[in-house]
């Protein structure tokens, strides 16, 4: 097939890719699913390879077009789920028969014989935005308080100020439902409403708790709701004469009598709550018919005895401004009363799993039930406040006489006949709007239907918080962030219906039940809820605050000034409501929040903390770039070349010593391969920061893929860190097998520390005589420069294995986590520090550093220096003053005068072996004409001028070997300033040989540092 040009007419058509039907329709061939079909379509290399006779070119691409399966975490029933190809099938060798990692997960693989013998699942029931959401907000805001207590209300407050106490409810609630409809809109919303919402909003912390105290609210509320109703239907038994055993009984009698009935109602399932929740807002429909009609009518001689007189200008006029009477008589007091009413606007979001389409069912459905809600309110305190005085006597008796004048006569029904001065004087009186609670039932053109309204508006808020709390329950059981709760999570049927958790609701509103009074209780709840509608409208404005870029909700009438404002206005009303409620709310969410911070569940939902916490970060990174460097802020940023962090585990604790809480770590790893996503999946995998993050060691880690281990290492002292948070010490293993492995190995191990150096580095080395790598058998992708030792301190503590997924979504096992000896306590030993050359305090300043953990707080800290005999006192003096100036606290200072005596000859002969495979045997005048082409060609070989040249500092590392064998036998650990080579003049097999010598034969761990030559102690404040 020739290469299309653009010049060429070219049928575009002609170049096609022949793709497999089964393929473009995402369906199998009757023999099952082609492997070598998806291959064709999605590019792997193999395949390709297979079909030599077209050309990898022109038209004949292997990118996908956009299509939903490259998104979607599920499959569809019945076809198999399209892939995207990888961008190593896209740019990889054709050739390369390697298969990379599949980046994203089927949910099935069954065959397409086992599916044609299979029913598709059933669907479950499923609802539009009336009947899921709108109808049953609907139903869950109107309740008692709008047939018993929103005339008295208007009473109080009059119209207008009753106006605005609705309207001021229903902002709160609106803005609730706008912050609601964005995060609704944002994404897929499964199962679990409110907690849901919140919790991939604001992170499982926040959303935990709130989740579990609002189920528990619903639960209480389901308590509550059936209590109202059973106080109505005790009151008609007792206007009637029937009494079973006593008031408080029959409440609770007839209370658990009807939450048992709404519990069979839901456990019958979903279509058949959402029946009954259909017939009770006929009901209440049919009782607000009957009101309006009441009004219309003409008032009878009995009405009007109870204060009603129809429509009228001089009553709506005298009810327009607040009468307040009683204690509670204030704003904020019938305000207090009010709001719980205009509550419920969360019953739809919490059921969204059973929704056709969350997205526009919540928003829709929400926001006209508001709107509808708030209507109705309005129009009844209007029409009430126009109809029916405040007081009236309710007697037949109490007409206007002829001979009673009007001066004499009190109260607004003088100017139609009736004069109940005697009831208002007394206040006695029995009727009108502040007296009487049935002030609709008296309105009604049918009393009944006004009691029916009752029974339905407090039997479907109770059946709609029965269904809610078990949903977010289980949700919240689903997603393991509690203890003891999993058990309640199972589902059952076509529509998961958590029927452990209906019975956990039953049983705490049956208790809730028999108490029969929750007066005390009921303040509690209305927090719950105001806590709940503050974290939505929180999570709002905090998701649009970070400016995330997967914010991007559909729903755009929201705003998130508003949404913080209303998130204030909610915890001040739940002051205001009841304060000592309001502390058991923010008390409970506080003790929660804790508990899931101390716990940190595994989750990761992409909430709008995580996207905060990364601007925070990103803002301070910046902020420190104008912010120079001082040395009293001076930390050890430590870059640790551990190759994978699980293998040399003594060097991770020994600097996380140093660093935890206090500055940086970051663990490098080398490999040492060909580029391809095998190695990249080896350096970058997450289950080295997992392995980090069980150890609980703070530390970030970065892998690297590089020809040899020097590059990488380079690559990572160049190239790690952020501004200025980046390393500015590097810490490796020694290098035990130098002596047998290859020479280049060696040179490139010191040409690391070279390169540390011209870098501007500090550098640690540390030595163990049972080594640091405890990888066995050594894999091909570790650092081998760095260590080569055994694991014989090393013991595998009682925790197992653990299971973590990578970047791959591949389920691996991490490395076993080993006990070293810098994570046992070390008791009364000492930590000696033999400070012989100043490189700016670095040799100083780790070990204090040490000395601040508990592990290492009761060692005792000895300080060596070199001196002269005569002169002992006067040095050891000048640097304990010295010391003291630095606040470093150590107060064990020795001047050793031997330590420039000449090593024991047994110790040179040792020494001299030690180098003697490196040794270049030359006269004089051939080696000086051939160093240069020995230094570029072996670099690492050593010549007799190399010795003499350097042979000072070799007989001063034998002998202070011999020292240290003398004075730190049983230390816990020696800290030893480390030579330092010349680049040109120090062979590298030779600088090598010079740590080895120094640091051998040592029972404790020794650490060579040296500095970069620049201060990291000051003595002055400024």
């Amino acid at each position: 097939m020739e290469h299309p040009t653009a010049n060429d007419n070219v049928n575009l058509s002609a170049y096609k890719t022949n793709l497999p039907l089964s393929v473009l329709n995402g369906k199998t061939s009757s023999g099952g699913f082609d492997e070598s079909d998806y291959y064709q379509c999605y590019g792997d290399g193999s395949s390709m390879t297979s079909r030599p006779s077209i050309a990898v070119s022109g038209y004949e691409t292997l990118d996908a077009p956009p299509h939903y399966d490259f998104y979607a975490n599920s499959q569809a029933w019945g076809r198999k789920r399209r892939f995207r190809p990888s961008l190593h099938q896209l740019h990889g060798n054709p050739e390369d028969d390697s298969r990379p990692p599949v980046y994203e997960e089927t949910e099935g693989d069954t065959s397409e014989e086992e599916d044609e013998q299979k029913e598709p699942p059933p669907e479950p029931t499923r609802f539009g935005w009336v009947q899921g959401v709108m109808i049953r907000c609907m139903l869950n805001i109107w309740g008692v308080i709008l047939y018993l207590r929103l005339p008295w209300i208007t009473a109080q407050a009059g119209i207008g100020m009753t106006w605005v106490i609705i309207l001021l409810s229903s902002t709160i609630t609106g803005i609730t439902g706008l912050s609601t409809s964005a995060i609704a809109t944002n994404g897929k919303v499964k199962g679990g409403g409110t907690y849901f919402l919140i919790s991939r909003s604001l992170g499982p912390e926040l959303g935990g708790s709130i989740g579990l105290i609002f189920a528990f609210a619903n639960a209480v509320a389901v308590a509550m709701h059936t209590v109202g109703f059973a106080e109505t239907v005790t009151d008609l038994m007792r206007e009637h004469g029937a009494v079973m055993v006593d008031k408080t009984n029959d409440i609770r009698i007839i209370g658990i009598i009807t939450v048992t009935l709404l519990l069979g109602i839901s456990m019958a399932g979903m279509a058949w709550e959402s029946k009954a929740q259909i017939l009770f807002f006929l009901v209440i429909m049919v009782s607000f018919a009957s009101y309006i009609v009441g009004t219309i009518m003409p008032a009878s001689l009995e009405k009007q005895a109870k204060g009603f007189f129809s429509y009228n200008a001089g009553i709506f006029a005298a009810n327009f401004v607040p009468n307040w009477r009683g204690p509670e008589g204030s704003f904020f007091g019938m305000f207090s009363i009010f709001f719980p009413s205009a509550t419920g606007i969360l019953a739809g979001a919490n059921i969204s799993g059973d929704l056709k389409n969350p997205t526009i069912a919540i928003p829709r459905g929400t926001l006209l039930a508001i709107f509808w809600t708030t209507f109705s309110y309005l129009v009844i305190s209007a029409t009430v406040g126009s109809c029916v005085v405040r007081d009236a006597s309710g007697s037949l008796n109490d007409t206007l006489l002829p001979s009673t004048s009007m001066d004499s006569c009190v109260g607004l029904a003088c100017q139609y006949g009736w004069d109940f001065t005697e009831c208002i004087n007394n206040k006695t009186c029995t009727y009108g709007i502040s007296n009487y609670y049935q002030s609709l039932s008296m309105v009604s053109a049918f009393a009944p239907l006004i009691t029916a309204g009752i029974f339905g508006a407090t039997l479907s808020s109770a059946l709609a918080c029965l269904v809610s709390a078990p949903k977010v329950f289980q949700c919240l059981c689903k997603d393991h962030l509690y203890p003891l709760i999993g058990f309640f999570g199972k589902g059952y049927g076509k529509n998961d219906e958590p029927l452990r958790a209906y019975l956990l609701t039953y049983i705490i509103a049956a208790c809730f039940v028999i108490i029969a009074e929750l007066n005390a209780i009921a303040p509690i709840i209305s927090n719950f809820y105001l806590c709940s509608y503050s974290l939505i409208n929180f999570s709002c404005f905090h998701a649009s605050i970070t400016n995330s870029p997967g914010w991007r909700p559909s729903f755009r009438f929201y705003s998130k000034w508003l949404s913080l404002l209303c998130a204030i206005i909610c915890v001040v009303i739940m002051f205001l409501l009841t304060w000592w409620a309001a502390l058991i709310a923010i008390g409970v969410v506080v003790f929660l929040l804790g508990y899931t911070l101390y716990k940190k569940p595994d989750v990761n939902w992409g909430s709008s903390l995580q996207a905060s916490s990364y601007n925070l970060a990103l803002n301070h990174c910046v902020g420190l770039n104008l912010v120079e460097d001082h040395v009293k802020n001076y930390r050890p940023q430590c870059l640790v070349l551990t190759g994978p962090p699980s293998s040399r585990p003594a060097l991770l604790d020994l600097v996380n010593c140093f660093t935890k809480n206090l500055s940086m770590m970051m663990c490098g790893n080398v490999v040492t391969a060909d580029s391809s996503p095998s190695t990249l999946e080896k350096a970058s995998s997450n289950s080295h920061i997992s392995w980090l993050n069980q150890r609980k060691i703070k530390s970030f880690y970065r892998g690297v893929v590089a020809s040899d281990l020097r590059c990488g290492v380079n690559m990572l002292l160049q190239g790690a860190g952020l501004g200025r948070i980046k390393p500015n010490v590097l810490l490796m293993g020694f290098k035990k097998d130098w002596r047998s492995d290859p020479s280049l190995a060696t040179h490139n191990y010191i040409e690391i520390l070279h390169d540390a150096f011209d870098l501007q580095y500090g550098v640690c080395v540390l030595r163990m005589k049972e080594g640091l790598d405890v990888s066995n058998p050594p894999q091909s992708h570790v650092n081998q420069g760095f260590d080569e030792g055994q694991n014989n301190i090393n013991t595998i503590s009682p925790a197992s294995l653990i299971r973590t997924s990578t970047a791959s979504s591949v389920t691996v096992d991490l490395e076993p986590q080993l006990t070293t000896v810098f994570q046992k306590k070390q008791g009364k030993k000492t930590i000696d520090v033999y400070w012989l050359c100043d490189d700016g305090g670095l040799t100083l300043l780790l070990p204090y550093l040490l000395t601040r953990r508990k592990r290492w707080a009761r060692c005792k800290v000895r300080v060596f220096v070199g001196g002269e005999a005569d002169k002992k006192d006067e040095q050891k003096e000048e640097v304990l003053s010295l010391i003291k100036r630095f606040r470093l606290g150590f107060q064990d200072v020795e001047v050793i005068s031997d330590i420039y005596q000449n090593p024991q000859p047994v110790n040179v002969h040792h020494f001299e072996n030690m180098i003697g495979r490196f040794r270049v045997d030359t006269n004089p005048k051939q080696d000086s004409d051939s160093d240069p082409t020995r230094q570029q060609e072996a670099p690492w070989m050593i010549t007799k001028q190399d010795l003499e040249r350097n042979m000072a500092k070799s007989l001063r590392q034998i002998r202070l070997n011999e020292v240290l064998l003398d004075y730190s036998r049983d230390a816990a650990l020696i800290v030893i300033t480390m030579p330092v080579g010349r680049r040109d003049g120090c062979p590298s097999s030779l600088y090598l040989a010079w740590l080895d010598v120094l640091s051998r034969d040592l029972r404790a761990p020794v650490l060579m540092v040296r500095g970069n030559q620049e201060s990291v102690l000051t003595f002055y404040c400024q």
